[in-house]
């Protein structure tokens, strides 16, 4: 698989803490050959069957306010791809300060956050914590921040447009059909995939699916894969009205939209589902890797590319994980599940124990456990006051430290 699919197009499972599990966060394909011939790094080029052309950033830039929507793809964990979308969206706002930057990586639900934040009324941790920032998306907000602190330096317009996990969690096990109108999220119904999605959407689901599925061949007219398809194209839909509801609320502005590149590639996700909608053909730009493959680059793969070459990272270590999920509870936050043998387990931490104390902090919500858990250092002690059959009871989680190199 390229890798410039490398993105967040699906939610198979969630559990609090983390976010939304991305089917694509991780490329599956070898090296390819570097891609500087054909985008070279900090070029502007545009996909043709013939091979791509050269174009400018005054180019793409007038035919972006001419579109009035415009769709800048990501790898979510890619810092260089939050630093390109930050660079048009300085290129755009240039030219026309009637813009508005629509993001897939929050809830609707979560709209009056994002106004406070963009009129100054929150700092960083009240924005990230009013937000669900750690329980919705969980990324590092640190690729995002500068994005956020652009628009709100410039009073610039943010707009969540995607929905709850828990309606993409309930078409992906039950399918559309079955979830009732009233949690929908006034979502309509998706314009079918193209076969070409498809085939994508089925090696994905392949790739994904639990170990004890894989005694026989996967088959598409498997019903999960179908419900799997119809979560893709619900969320592609909720994207693509949510552009629609942005441009209607903000007439006159430039809709730029921060999504995963596979909603945008080809034409497949979100614009298919504008175009559904009777809007404008999104002009649709993505940044390419210097080793993605330039035989990509045929015509439709994007309306325009942009080199870019991260520069070399230390691979963080891995987040630590308590192995519980959580949910709000009376006078402190309960323990749903814990998973076997995770450190929760081993700390004798058990389903139904409420959380009164973590670190020496009363948690006011899951978002504070999840917190203090990533802040926990490899090889320490994390304390843990739980409330259990009417008693209190102290707990000692145990980090394991790093594994030696």
């Amino acid at each position: 698989m390229p890798v410039h699919v490398a993105c967040a197009i699906a939610i198979v499972t969630i559990a609090v803490p983390g976010g939304p599990p991305d089917a694509l966060a991780e490329s599956t394909g070898a090296p390819k050959p570097a891609a500087d011939a054909c985008v070279p790094v900090g070029a502007w080029r545009l996909p043709a069957s013939g091979g791509p052309e050269a174009t400018t950033e005054d180019e793409v830039i007038a035919r972006a306010i001419a579109a009035r929507s415009v769709l800048l793809g990501e790898t979510h964990d890619s810092f260089e791809h939050h630093r390109w979308q930050l660079q048009v969206l300085a290129a755009l706002h240039a030219r026309h300060p009637d813009l508005v930057i629509a993001l897939e990586m929050l809830p609707r639900r979560v709209q009056p956050v994002l106004d406070r934040w963009v009129a100054g009324e929150l700092d960083e941790a009240a924005f990230l914590r009013d937000a669900d920032w750690r329980t919705y998306w969980n990324q590092d907000p640190e690729l995002y921040l500068p994005i956020f602190h652009f628009a709100r330096m410039n009073r610039v317009p943010l707009v969540a447009l995607n929905v709850d996990h828990s309606f993409i969690r309930s078409v992906t096990e039950r399918g559309l059909a079955a979830v009732p109108p009233a949690e929908r999220e006034g979502v309509g119904a998706p314009a079918a995939a193209g076969p070409a999605y498809e085939d994508m959407l089925f090696a994905i689901w392949q790739e994904h699916l639990p170990a004890e599925s894989t005694g026989q061949a996967p088959d598409r007219s498997d019903p999960r894969f179908q419900r799997f398809v119809e979560s893709q194209l619900v969320w592609d839909r909720a994207m693509a009205e949510g552009i629609a509801a942005a441009a209607q609320r903000y007439p006159g502005a430039a809709v730029a939209a921060l999504m995963g590149s596979g909603h945008v590639m080809n034409g497949w996700g979100v614009p298919r589902q504008m175009q559904a909608l009777g809007l404008t053909k999104p002009l649709a730009l993505l940044p390419f890797d210097r080793e993605e493959d330039c035989a990509d680059l045929v015509a439709g793969f994007a309306d325009a590319v942009f080199g870019v070459a991260a520069p070399p990272t230390v691979a963080a270590p891995p987040r630590p994980r308590l192995g519980i999920t959580l949910r709000p509870g009376e006078k402190g936050v309960a323990i749903g599940e814990v998973t076997r043998g995770s450190i929760a387990e081993q700390a004798g931490l058990r389903a139904g124990d409420v959380i009164v104390s973590i670190a020496g902090v009363a948690p006011g919500s899951p978002i504070d456990v999840a917190a203090a858990v990533m802040r926990q250092a490899p090889g320490t002690w994390l304390p843990i006051t739980v409330r259990r059959d009417g008693r209190s009871v102290e707990i000692v989680a145990r980090f394991p430290p790093p594994a030696a190199k």
